[in-house]
C-alpha cells in the first residue's frame, strides 16, 4: 500500500488523481468535451433487450439545451464550442463527445460516417465515445483504436453498478461480467477508457459498493466518473418513487461524498476522477434537490477526505491486484 506522501504525488497536491490537472500536464491545458446528439438509440429501447430503457434512464435530464433542438452534428458543434469558449477560455483542446444513449450501437460504416463529421470541424481535435459494454464489437474497437493513433480518444463505458442484483434491478440488461470483459478487450487495443459509476441504485449497500471498487481496482480503467442517482421525469423509477418513495432510499450529500470516499480509497492512484456529480435541469428533476452545483462538488471532497485523513489509493493493494496487470494497462501506468 502507499502512503499519503506517494499517493499525492501525482495529483497537484489533491487527495485524489484529477482527470483536469493530470490534462494539463499529458496535454498542456484544459480538454473540453462538446456534447453531440448523433441519432443513436440503445439495445435496452428498441427491444433488442429491452424497452423504455434503464429504470433510471432519460437522457433529456444530462443533455445541454442545445441538443434538443435537433440541429446537425456541426451545428451542435458550433453551438456547443461558442458556448464552451466563453466559459473555459484558457481550453486546450475540443473533443466532439458523442454522449446520449449508445454511441457504438450501429453499423460500422454508420459511425465511421458520424464521427467523421464530427472530425471534419476545425475546432474538434479528438473524440469521446459513450457507450454500453454489450455495445462494443471488436470490430467497432479495431477502428477506435485505429483512430487513437494520430488523436485523443476516449471511450466511455457505463459500468453503473458492479452488482449483478444491482443490474437486474434497474433492468440494465447486462451484467457486470460484460463490463470486466469489455473493458479488458477495449484495454488490449490501448484505449483510454473512462468509467461511469451511479450511486445510490436500489439495493446497492455501502458492502456492495465496496466490492464493488474493489472490482474496479483489478481492471484496466484510465478514469473513472462519478454521478450520484436522481430520479428524473419520465422514467420507470419516476413512476416507482411517486408511488412508493420510501421503496428508493436516496442519498443526502453527506452520504453521497462518504460514498465517493469509500470507492476511491480502493482505486489505484493511476485512475484520473473525471467528474464527482451531477445536475439535473430543475424542470426534469424529481428528487433529490441537494441546491448544489456541479463546480461545488470538488471542494466538498477534498473537504471530505482531509476530514477522513484519506485519499484515493490509501487502502489500494497493489500486489493482490497483480493478476489484473495487462501491457496496455502497464504502459497507462508508466505515463500516470
Amino acid at each position: 500500500m502507499t502512503d499519503l506522501a506517494e499517493s499525492l504525488a501525482p495529483f497537484s497536491g489533491l487527495r485524489y488523481h484529477s482527470y483536469n490537472e493530470w490534462a494539463k500536464l499529458a496535454h498542456g491545458g484544459r480538454l473540453q468535451k462538446v456534447s453531440i446528439d448523433a441519432g443513436f438509440t440503445c439495445p435496452n429501447r428498441d427491444g433488442s433487450r429491452g424497452v423504455g430503457g434503464c429504470t433510471f434512464c432519460n437522457n433529456e435530464g444530462f443533455t445541454p439545451s442545445y441538443l434538443r433542438q435537433h440541429r446537425d452534428i456541426t451545428q451542435q458543434i458550433d453551438i456547443g464550442v461558442e458556448f464552451m469558449r466563453r466559459r473555459y477560455p484558457r481550453t486546450k483542446a475540443f473533443l466532439a463527445y458523442f454522449q446520449s444513449y449508445s454511441n457504438t450501437y450501429d453499423d460500422l460504416e454508420v459511425l465511421k460516417e458520424r464521427y467523421a463529421v464530427a472530425l471534419a470541424h476545425p475546432a474538434i481535435g479528438g473524440l469521446v465515445v459513450g457507450t454500453r459494454p454489450d455495445c462494443l464489437p471488436d470490430a467497432t474497437l479495431d477502428y477506435l483504436a485505429e483512430l487513437a493513433q494520430t488523436m485523443p480518444v476516449e471511450l466511455e463505458i457505463g459500468i453503473e453498478s458492479c452488482s449483478d442484483a444491482v443490474l437486474r434491478e434497474c433492468l440494465r440488461g447486462h451484467d457486470f461480467a460484460c463490463t470486466q470483459e469489455a473493458i479488458n478487450r477495449a484495454a488490449q487495443r490501448g484505449l483510454f477508457i473512462t468509467g461511469h459509476l451511479l450511486l445510490g441504485l436500489p439495493l446497492e449497500t455501502q458492502e456492495s459498493l465496496i466490492e464493488g471498487a474493489k472490482a474496479l481496482a483489478r481492471l484496466p480503467l484510465d478514469a473513472l466518473k462519478f454521478h450520484q442517482l436522481q430520479i428524473v421525469r419520465g422514467t420507470r423509477l419516476a413512476n416507482q418513487y411517486r408511488a412508493a418513495p420510501e421503496s428508493i432510499p436516496l442519498l443526502d450529500p453527506d452520504r453521497y461524498l462518504n460514498a465517493v470516499v469509500d470507492v476511491l480509497e480502493y482505486l489505484p492512484p493511476q485512475i484520473k476522477i473525471q467528474r464527482l456529480g451531477s445536475e439535473v435541469p430543475p424542470a426534469v428533476l424529481v428528487s433529490p434537490d441537494w441546491g448544489m452545483r456541479q463546480h461545488a462538488f470538488p471542494a466538498k471532497l477534498e473537504e471530505r477526505l482531509k476530514v477522513r485523513d484519506t485519499w484515493q489509493s490509501r487502502l489500494f493493494d497493489d500486489d493482490a491486484n497483480q493478476d489484473a496487470a495487462n501491457p496496455a494497462r502497464e504502459a497507462r501506468r508508466a505515463t500516470g
